[in-house]
């Protein structure tokens, strides 16, 4: 029976769409003493507001919000002539600050010197979803253009009706107008500070990428030196007046719950706060050494429900699939049809374990409560996230809460929660005084959510002449991202089936498109051995995506595929993805023998996201994905037993060292016709399967599960 064909649109998103993890993790019990205090005197009335642009803090706390058009909420130019910008964007590493400085700047004809970008501060800046998925540039970029152009066109009415000049006459450069004749203004003498009034139209014409003039340059990054020197602080450096170290109580297990708690030896330390409020329990003192001392003397009996171990994952992912929840991303054809005219069959099962995000900066918040306001510091992806968990689990009001994000030591997709937010400000509102909470690398490694494994079954055919003829794949809890194929195959069945997991599980760098991209690739290059056909040449015959092709013959052509010859211990394997708008191809040459270890020696990438917008910067998310991706690869896994982590530290838990890295080389497809995308993801999806490829064709094992060698390989095939 032939399934309908679906468009290549309807591809299904995880939940919460760039998410698989949970809501807010906290909600505090409010008295209705504090209630009252809270609301002051007379009857509580609540409106339902409609959902439009005025409404979007409040309707768009869990991602629903929508973008103002009101110019002033985006951009205002001071009498001095600064131009300053507004994003709820911030910046993890990724150098969005530059990226967004340079379309700006182009629009404005400014110098970046004369910008200021304001990011990630929800009492100044417009609602934003986040910063993950790859979306800042194909986003942010273009909406800070229209913005920016609207600006310009303001400015040129202003001075046209000042001078009663001819509008069309008017040259912007250089942070001012002029008109040839005399006439010359800066911008800050033209709008004397006031808030600029003008709704941006969303056809406002942009610069195309074809006359950028700060963009498509490798600008260095906006702020750069006090990064190198070490004058930026993080939120783990902040420090306030009277501030104290806050310290929580942890679970001996994941999914044991407090059963009772004597705090009593705590509270009777000099100095020390102590909370107990519903599941939470901490303590704030004056230095991070009173606070653990504290926490040391609480004690608590807990129960525990018996839970699976890493050796029984994959068998507990298949059995706890959730009732009603397989979920087509793509169907055509009949796979019975395309089945019935292989000559070659293949199934295969492809596995992805758990991995931890270790970003370089641990989670860390400071709080203050300030006349019943709370304001809190924390270096997360999603401040209106964070503030709109706050707001639910304090019973505050919208106005009563302000998040703001000092720039951050990476994320990853692994910090878009409250978490150490709500630790700081529950104890900082215990204590009336300012409480910084930074999370230990154990708890970091116990407590953050993870990159969720997997389970993924393929089952394919093929033509004696390398044509894939049918093409069935399920996933198992990893998710949905980059679960279709590009490959052109008539007949496919692709579908994605959540799971129960063990470890709580959310976003990481590359979403499912990592091990959905592992598994099709490592298929893939299964089924051209099956065919007898070079890799390379059975992904071409097999595709017709031009900008896929692109990518797959410049990484290979800069790689010298097909002029080494594999032997004596050495392999050569490629892969291909595709993602977040971005095609990627991965090239990559191991040294590997049975029962030995595997050495990469060379990794080559070609990457093309549309029109490049810095291209230094875009290099190294490329190289720095690809780094990343080794990790994933080779030895990076949650090992874990009786609800315990077993590897909670960087001295068990294997991240790449100096000496696993290979020569990294990437090559950038400039496509000024296309837009621009972002790059802070797909670079990493290819790195895995083109090193278990090269492992294949060095010695002839097959290795199908992530990581593939955390020690050494195996002794035989």
């Amino acid at each position: 029976m032939k399934t309908p064909a679906m468009k290549t649109d309807d591809i299904l998103w995880e939940p919460e769409r760039y998410e698989l993890e949970a809501g807010p993790a906290y909600r505090f019990e409010t008295d209705r003493r504090e209630f009252l205090q809270l609301l002051g005197g007379g009857i509580l009335l609540v409106l339902v507001l409609p959902h439009t642009a005025d409404s979007q803090q409040e309707s768009g706390r869990r991602g629903g919000g929508r973008m103002p058009q009101d110019l002033g909420a985006w951009l205002h130019i001071g009498e001095d002539g600064t131009v300053t910008v507004y994003t709820g964007k911030v910046e993890v590493g990724q150098n969005a600050r530059t990226s967004l400085t340079q379309a700006v700047g182009d629009e404005l004809g400014l110098p970046p010197s004369a910008i200021r970008m304001i990011m990630g501060d929800t009492d100044l800046v417009p609602y934003d979803a986040g910063t993950f998925g790859s979306q800042s540039t194909p986003n942010m970029v273009p909406q800070l253009r229209r913005v920016s152009a609207a600006a310009r066109e303001l400015l040129l009415d202003l001075a046209a009706e000042n001078w009663k000049a001819d509008r069309a006459a008017l040259v912007v450069s250089g942070g001012k107008i002029s008109d040839g004749k005399g006439h010359a203004a800066d911008f800050g003498s033209l709008t004397k500070g006031q808030k600029l009034v003008k709704t941006i139209a969303a056809n406002t014409a942009i610069t195309p990428a074809t006359r950028w003039k700060l963009a498509g340059t490798s600008l260095p990054k906006v702020n750069g030196r006090s990064f190198v020197t070490g004058a930026h602080r993080y939120a783990s450096d902040m420090k306030l007046p009277g501030m104290l170290r806050g310290k929580v109580l942890r679970a001996p297990a994941w999914g044991a719950t407090l059963a009772s708690v004597d705090t009593s030896a705590a509270a009777a330390m000099p100095g020390v706060t102590v909370v107990h409020d519903g599941a939470f329990v901490g303590v704030a003192a004056a230095s991070e050494a009173a606070a653990e001392r504290a926490l040391a003397v609480v004690k608590a009996d807990w129960k525990t429900t018996p839970q699976p171990s890493d050796s029984e994952l994959f068998d507990y992912l298949k059995k706890n699939v959730r009732q009603g929840r397989a979920s087509p991303a793509n169907a055509s054809g009949s796979i019975e049809e395309g089945l019935a005219a292989a000559d070659h069959k293949l199934s295969q099962t492809y596995t992805v374990a758990y991995i931890a995000h270790t970003p370089l900066e641990p989670r860390a918040a400071v709080a203050q409560w300030t006349d019943g306001k709370l304001t809190v510091w924390t270096g997360t992806q999603c401040p209106f996230r964070v503030k709109g968990d706050l707001v639910e689990a304090f019973g505050l009001p919208e106005n009563r809460v302000r998040v703001l994000v000092p720039d951050t030591g990476s994320g990853y997709g692994g910090k878009h929660r409250v978490l150490a937010a709500a630790e700081a400000a529950r104890l900082a509102k215990a204590a009336g005084a300012p409480v910084k909470v930074v999370w230990t690398r154990e708890e970091e490694f116990t407590w953050a959510y993870a990159r969720p494994a997997g389970v993924i079954e393929i089952q394919s055919g093929i033509r004696k002449d390398g044509t894939v003829t049918a093409w069935e794949f399920h996933n198992y809890n990893s998710g949905a991202f980059g679960i279709r194929t590009m490959y052109d195959i008539a007949n496919q069945k692709i579908e994605f089936h959540a799971t129960q997991t063990p470890v709580e599980q959310g976003s990481y760098r590359g979403l499912a498109a990592t091990a959905n991209h592992f598994a099709r690739e490592v298929h893939m290059d299964e089924l051209a051995r099956l065919a007898g056909l070079d890799p390379m040449e059975f992904r071409l015959k097999n595709l017709k995506d031009e900008r896929f092709r692109a990518v797959l013959q410049a990484a290979a052509s800069k790689f010298g595929w097909g002029r080494g010859k594999a032997g004596g211990g050495r392999g050569y394997g490629i892969a291909g993805g595709f993602e977040k708008g971005g095609y990627v191809a991965t090239c990559a040459e191991v040294v590997a023998a049975p029962g030995g270890k595997v050495q990469i020696v060379r990794l080559v990438s070609a990457f093309e996201c549309g029109a490049i917008v810095n291209p230094d910067h875009l290099r190294n998310q490329v190289e720095g994905a690809m780094a990343q991706g080794i990790g994933g690869a080779m030895f990076e896994a949650i090992r874990f037993a009786d609800g315990k982590n077993l590897n909670p530290h960087f001295s068990s838990y294997r991240v790449p060292r100096f000496s696993d890295m290979p020569v990294i080389e990437s090559i950038l497809l400039d496509r000024k016709d296309l837009p621009s995308a972002g790059a802070g993801e797909t670079p990493i999806v290819g790195v895995a399967p083109a090193v278990s490829n090269a492992i294949f064709d060095a010695c002839g094992i097959r290795l199908r599960g992530l990581p593939l060698v955390p020690k050494t390989l195996p002794a035989k095939a």
